[in-house]
């Protein structure tokens, strides 16, 4: 197969595009992305060249979108503006890329007559405080963040039901490892304490969330990819769940740092107490977690211990603003 992976710089889009590449040795990956802050050139360094290529374009432009599905057998869509934080102090650049750009890819895709999967976030179901969410849960979302991709989401179940476009959606929960950006709780929270910096945890620190390590995801996303069927939604969700200040607690452990960094900071606006996300239909394609947390957080801290080469610059550059705007603290 050649496929299209937009986004396929970020977090979880490049680990996609490293396992495909890996484990699929026939296939060809090109990449579209607008390589804003947290979509970076690095994270796919090192790919086979005569299989895989990159195009620095926005998913919200029709001519760089039907450029970029040309040639290809499927559409994944990582492409999205993702920070609750920021979807806070800047609603629009999120409904530009969730929602409008969603809509064009979708456009593409439908006159190519091929395959797309939408990736999408537990955020648009919102607190569930008991239970687990299935796909038929109501949408709920809580933050300008959660809006835009439930927004992304039902255009992409019109395309499926309107125009019989092959289109899938695919709803993960909190996922963490190698090449996340540090403005989400793990990343930052290791960086953090690697440098002896205070680590902020919002309230109470008692937001329980199921954690899926980026490994785990992306064979999720080939199982729905290949045995999906078109007009459905699939949860993917991690083994475990746990309170943020337990994680962090299991972070400062494993950088040898004292619980007395832990600085409790202002609530986020809306912050949801609880997600929570069930996988079922997702395992009846054949599909299982295979890393539990305790393995994931442990491999993930050793990686960002092992690789100072990738995340010093973020560090030292605009993060530093944000963060002290953020938090109300300067980075040592």
């Amino acid at each position: 197969m050649k496929l299209l992976v937009t986004g396929g710089a970020g977090f979880i889009g490049s680990n996609y595009v490293r396992l495909r590449l890996a484990n699929h040795p026939d296939d060809s990956v090109r990449v579209l992305d607008k390589l804003t802050y947290a979509g970076r050139r690095e994270n796919l360094q090192g790919l086979p060249e005569d299989r895989f290529e990159l195009i620095e374009a926005d998913i919200a432009d029709r001519d760089a979108a039907r450029a970029a599905v040309e040639g290809c057998d499927a559409v994944v869509n990582f492409a999205a503006e993702t920070h609750v934080d920021r979807s806070i102090e800047a609603p629009g650049d999120f409904i530009t890329t969730d929602v409008f750009g969603t809509f064009v890819l979708l456009e593409a895709a439908r006159d190519a007559g091929v395959r797309y999967l939408q990736f999408s976030t537990d955020e648009v179901y919102g607190d569930f405080e008991m239970g687990m969410a299935t796909e038929e849960s109501r949408l709920a979302p809580s933050s300008p963040y959660s809006a835009s991709k439930a927004g992304g989401d039902l255009m992409v179940w019109a395309f499926a039901r309107t125009y019989g476009a092959e289109a899938l959606i695919m709803r993960a929960s909190n996922n963490y490892g190698p090449y996340q950006y540090p403005e989400k709780l793990i990343p930052l929270c290791i960086l953090n304490a690697l440098a002896g910096d205070p680590l902020p945890v919002y309230g109470d620190g008692m937001q329980v969330r199921n954690w899926l390590h980026v490994e785990d995801c992306c064979t999720a996303v080939n199982a729905v990819l290949a045995k999906g069927e078109p007009g459905n939604i699939y949860n993917v969700g991690g083994p475990d769940e746990l309170p943020n200040i337990e994680v962090v607690k299991r972070i400062l452990a494993l950088t040898d740092q004292d619980e007395s960094l832990i600085e409790y900071v202002k609530d986020r606006p809306g912050h949801d107490r609880r997600y929570s996300l069930s996988a079922a239909r997702l395992e009846a394609l054949g599909w299982g977690a295979a890393i539990g947390f305790d393995e994931g957080i442990e491999r993930t801290v050793h990686w960002y211990r092992e690789n100072e080469d990738w995340w010093a610059p973020i560090r030292s550059g605009d993060y530093r603003e944000y963060y002290e705007r953020q938090y109300g603290k300067a980075l040592k």
